[in-house]
């Protein structure tokens, strides 16, 4: 049994690492106004930033769609591949999940798995790292899924936007009536849950917020008796991003007998058309690479 794996541009891997790991990326469609730009392709994450604070009209996204799957699968399917793993972007932002997951009934020449991260960024990476590593030593999804259940559960996210507007305008948040009021004064808290983005807390500052997210890990690192890996993400914020990054290295946290690893990553176009620029991110969970 010879296994692929599948994920979208909202994982943020760099295609280099992806490349060197087997992982096929596809990317999703971002849209100003009339004209229409693959992730990572044919925009840049500095350009979506730089357009977006230029452009009076707020971007959209468009969903990957299944002619663009079934590119992948045909190609994987010459390439023989008899199955493919598809870690893809929280079903709690997107259809696309619910889609791809009637569409795969249908395909003949490839068995699709899709697999719903509940996430986005670096939690969804991760899972496709993992899926990969596992489809390198001959695992099949039989074998693989079950892991990803494993990290998937164990995946814990908090950021914090500089912004609410960009959530409330493209209605990515369940429960924003908690945090209506005076906006552009609040840094708000928000996680994943059940794979939908919902608001935890009320910050004033980003340091605030930073230091209520250090907090949130260090409760929960005493349960996780298991190597654990921190991402700190950023949306076109790298000097807030150097901030926290020396912030969380200085709490020398440790989980499963050991030091957790820490690395970096960014948020682009897909998801920073709901967040705004300047969100700040961590995301913690099982180290995959140690699994």
């Amino acid at each position: 049994m010879k296994t692929a794996v599948i994920t979208d541009t909202a994982s943020y891997l760099d295609p280099a690492i992806a490349k060197a790991a087997g992982i096929h990326i596809v990317s999703i469609t971002v849209i100003f106004e009339q004209q229409t730009y693959l992730e990572n392709e044919t925009i840049t994450y500095k350009e979506f930033y730089d357009k977006m604070r230029a452009d009076k009209n707020m971007p959209s996204t468009a969903q990957v769609t299944m002619a663009q799957m079934q590119a992948e699968f045909d190609q994987l399917a010459e390439e023989g591949y008899d199955e493919v793993i598809c870690v893809n972007l929280s079903s709690g932002i997107t259809t696309f999940f619910e889609n791809l997951s009637a569409y795969a009934q249908t395909v003949e020449n490839i068995k699709v798995v899709p697999f719903d991260s509940k996430m986005a960024s670096e939690g969804e990476a991760w899972l496709t790292l993992l899926a990969a590593k596992m489809a390198r030593a001959g695992k099949n999804a039989d074998e693989i899924v079950p892991e990803l259940e494993k990290l998937r559960d164990a995946n814990h996210v908090r950021f914090a936007v500089d912004n609410l507007s960009h959530l409330l305008r493209t209605g990515r948040i369940t429960n924003s009536s908690a945090l209506i009021g005076n906006l552009l004064r609040i840094k708000p808290i928000l996680t994943f849950e059940d794979g939908k983005i919902v608001a935890l807390s009320k910050e004033r500052t980003m340091k605030r917020a930073l230091n209520k997210i250090k907090e949130n890990i260090a409760e929960s690192l005493p349960d996780m008796n298991y190597p654990v890996r921190i991402g700190i993400i950023n949306g076109n914020n790298a000097e807030e991003e150097a901030r926290w990054v020396e912030a969380i290295e200085a709490e020398n946290f440790m989980a499963g007998g050991q030091p957790v690893t820490v690395e970096t990553g960014e948020i682009g176009p897909s998801i920073g058309v709901h967040t705004g620029e300047g969100v700040m991110g961590v995301v913690w969970s099982r180290d995959w690479d140690k699994m």
